[in-house]
C-alpha cells in the first residue's frame, strides 16, 4: 500500500473514532446526567502554567439547559432591565421561563424572567406584590434587578413598604457588573481639558447609576454640578432628565433644545437660553445608538474605570426573603454555578446571551448582537471616530465574596459603593432623597457565609484580580483632585479630623478599583526647602501606607504610587495664612 493510501485510511479510522464516541456519549450510555442537586462550583485543579505563580483552576463545561420549560418548582419573577451583567442568571434559567436541566430548576425554583426598565415601575411592583403576598402566601416572589449604586436613591420605595408590612431586602449575591457598558460620553475636548465640561448639558436617567457616573467625574475634577434640571448655570455642569437610559441618548441624537433659565451664583436671571444635551450618559444599546446614529462623543469614563461601582444588585422584600431561606440559597447556588459556565466557557455565554435577546424582545438584536456588546468592542462612529461600546462582567462564587468582603484582606466594596453615591445622591437632592436606608437594614450576609463555610477548603474558581506593576505610571488620566487631609503640625501623622477624609478618599478610590492612584505631597514654603521636600513625601507615604493597611484587596501592591513636590508647586500665594493652607495638600490623581 502506498504512502498516501496510508494516510487516507488512518485518517478514516480517526475520524469514525471521534463520530462514534462522540455518539455513544451524547446517548447518555456511557456518561449518565446526575440526577441530583446541583453542586456549587465543581472545580478540577489543573498544573500551574510555567513561569505563573498561581494554580489554575478550571470548571467542566456542564451540559447546557434545555430548551424545555420545567414547570414545577416554587414560582418566583424576576424583573430586569437590559443590561448584560445578567449572564449568570440568564443561563442559570435556561430560557425566560425555568428549563429543564438548568441549575434553577435544580435547585427547586420556577423563574419568569421579565424585562422591566423603568425603575419607578419596579418599585411600585415590589409594593403590589407586598400586598398580594399579604393576601394570599402562595402569590410569587418578585425580584428585580437594578444598579448598586442606585440602590440608595431606589431605596425610597422603603415608605411604601413599611405601609405594606414589609421592607426591602437584598439578596447576599450579584450576578455580575457592568465593566465599560455604563458611561459618560461627551466631546473629546473633555478628556483633556474637564474644565470644558462646565456650561454643558448631561442627559441621563437622574438619580441612577449612570448619573452617578458623571457626578463622581465632576467630583473628582472639582466640577461645580447644578442638580436643577429645569435651570440652566453657565458655570455649572448641567443635566437634562431622561425617563430612561435609551431616552437620554436620543435627546443627544435628535439634539432637540430645552428652554431654560439661567441662574447665576444660585440665583435666577430671569434670562431664558435654549440647552441641548452636549453629553450623555447611558449604557449599551444607548452608546451603540449614539455611534451609529450621530457619533461625535467618545467616552470620557465608565464603569470600566470605576470597575467596582456597578454591581448587579438583587432585591426583594423580606416577606418573601425570610419565608423563602431554602429558596435564597438555591438562587444563589444557581447563579454561582452558572457564573463559572459563562465566565469559562464560550458555549455557555453564547446560550446566555441567545436567552437574553428571547427576555429583552428586541426583535433587531439576536443573542450575537448582546455577546458583541457583552464582551465590548471598539467602534468607528458616524464621523469616524473610534469608541469603546458596551463591557460587562459575569460574577461566580469567588467573585461575591470579594465584593461583600468575605475574602482575606478584603473589604466590603459594595458598602463604599453604596455609602459613596447615597451621600452624593443626598446632597444633591435632598428633597427627592433626604435620606436613604441604611445598608445594614436591607443587606444580611449570613447566606454567602453558610455557603462559604460549606465549601471551603474545597476548589473554587478564583475571583478576577486587578494587579498593577509599580512601575507603570499614570499615562492617561481620568481624574485630579486636591484633598484636605490634615496632619499634625511638621509631622506625617493625621490629626482625628482627617479620620473623615480619609473615610470617604478611601470609599471614592475603592469605587474607581481598577485605576492606578497616584499620591502627590505638597507643602506651603515655610522652613529648609529640603525638609519640606521630605515631609511632602512622608505624608503622601501616610497616605498610602493608611490604605494599603485599611484593604489589601482593594490596594494590592503597584495601585499606589506615591510623588513628593515640596513647596515646588504652590496653587496660591505662601504670603497669607489661607494661602499657606491651600498648598499643603495631597493631590490625587486616577488612570490608567
Amino acid at each position: 500500500m502506498t504512502t498516501r493510501g496510508k494516510i487516507v485510511i488512518g485518517a478514516l479510522i480517526v475520524a469514525l473514532l471521534y463520530f462514534g464516541i462522540n455518539k455513544l456519549v451524547s446517548s447518555g450510555m456511557v456518561f449518565k446526567k446526575a440526577a441530583t442537586e446541583s453542586v456549587l462550583l465543581n472545580s478540577i485543579e489543573l498544573p500551574t502554567t510555567a513561569g505563573g505563580s498561581r494554580t489554575n483552576v478550571a470548571v467542566p463545561l456542564a451540559p447546557l439547559p434545555s430548551e424545555t420549560p420545567a414547570e414545577k418548582g416554587t414560582p418566583v419573577v424576576w424583573e430586569v432591565m437590559a443590561w448584560n451583567s445578567q449572564m449568570a442568571g440568564m443561563l442559570a434559567n435556561g430560557g425566560p421561563r425555568t428549563t429543564e436541566g438548568s441549575a434553577l430548576a435544580a435547585n427547586g425554583l420556577d423563574m419568569q424572567i421579565v424585562r422591566q426598565d423603568d425603575v419607578s415601575k419596579m418599585q411600585a411592583d415590589l409594593v403590589k406584590n407586598a400586598l398580594d403576598m399579604q393576601q394570599n402566601p402562595e402569590t410569587p416572589g418578585l425580584l428585580v434587578s437594578i444598579m448598586g449604586d442606585g440602590l440608595p436613591a431606589f431605596s425610597a420605595v422603603q415608605a411604601q413598604l413599611e405601609k405594606a408590612g414589609t421592607g426591602l431586602q437584598i439578596i447576599p449575591y450579584s450576578v455580575g457588573k457592568s465593566f465599560g457598558e455604563d458611561k459618560l460620553m461627551g466631546p473629546k475636548e473633555w478628556l483633556d481639558n474637564p474644565k470644558t465640561a462646565l456650561g454643558k448639558t448631561i442627559a441621563c436617567y437622574l438619580r441612577d447609576g449612570d448619573q452617578n457616573i458623571a457626578l463622581k467625574w465632576c467630583a473628582d475634577n472639582g466640577l461645580k454640578v447644578n442638580p436643577d434640571e429645569t435651570t440652566y448655570d453657565p458655570e455649572a455642569v448641567n443635566f437634562m432628565a431622561a425617563s430612561d437610559f435609551l431616552v437620554a441618548a436620543e435627546k443627544y441624537i435628535l439634539g432637540k433644545p430645552e428652554q431654560r433659565t439661567k441662574v447665576v451664583n444660585g440665583k435666577n436671571t430671569g434670562v431664558k437660553v435654549d440647552v441641548v444635551a452636549d453629553a450623555v450618559a447611558t449604557w449599551t444599546p444607548g452608546d451603540v445608538n449614539i455611534a451609529r446614529q450621530k457619533g461625535g462623543l467618545v467616552n470620557i469614563v465608565s464603569t470600566k474605570d470605576y470597575s467596582n461601582q456597578m454591581p448587579n444588585i438583587m432585591v426583594t422584600t423580606k416577606l418573601w426573603y425570610e419565608t423563602h431561606q431554602k429558596e435564597v440559597e438555591g438562587l444563589m447556588t444557581a447563579f454561582a454555578v452558572a457564573g463559572d459556565q459563562v465566565k469559562s466557557h464560550p458555549e455557555a455565554l453564547q446560550r446566555a446571551a441567545d436567552i437574553s435577546a428571547a427576555v429583552y424582545g428586541d426583535k433587531d438584536k439576536p443573542g450575537a448582537y448582546w455577546l458583541r456588546y457583552y464582551k465590548g468592542v471598539s467602534e468607528a462612529d458616524r464621523n469616524g471616530e473610534v469608541v469603546e461600546l458596551g463591557g460587562s462582567k459575569a460574577f461566580n462564587f469567588a467573585d461575591n465574596l470579594t465584593l461583600f468582603g468575605l475574602d482575606a484582606g478584603g473589604t466590603n466594596i459594595y458598602a463604599s459603593v453604596y455609602k459613596t453615591f447615597g451621600d452624593v445622591q443626598s446632597r444633591l437632592y435632598p428633597k427627592e432623597l433626604p435620606s436613604y436606608v441604611p445598608l445594614t437594614q436591607m443587606l444580611n450576609l449570613a447566606p454567602l457565609k453558610k455557603l462559604q463555610e460549606k465549601y471551603r477548603g474545597k476548589a473554587i474558581a478564583p475571583a478576577e484580580q486587578q494587579r498593577f506593576a509599580a512601575d507603570d505610571e499614570i499615562r492617561q488620566s481620568v481624574s485630579k483632585r486636591a484633598w484636605n487631609i490634615e496632619f499634625n503640625t511638621g509631622q506625617s501623622s493625621f490629626t482625628p479630623a482627617a479620620e473623615r477624609q480619609m473615610q470617604q478618599l478611601f470609599d471614592d478610590l475603592v469605587v474607581a478599583g481598577r485605576l492606578k492612584v497616584a499620591v502627590h505631597g505638597h507643602t506651603d514654603n515655610v522652613g529648609d526647602p529640603q525638609k519640606n521636600q521630605q515631609l511632602s513625601e512622608d505624608r503622601a507615604l501616610a497616605v498610602q501606607h493608611w490604605l494599603e493597611q485599611r484593604s489589601t484587596s482593594a490596594f494590592p501592591a503597584g495601585r499606589v504610587q506615591v510623588y513628593a513636590h515640596g513647596a515646588t508647586e504652590p496653587v496660591a500665594s505662601n504670603n497669607t495664612p489661607d494661602g499657606k493652607a491651600k498648598n499643603r495638600r495631597v493631590e490625587i490623581v486616577l488612570g490608567n
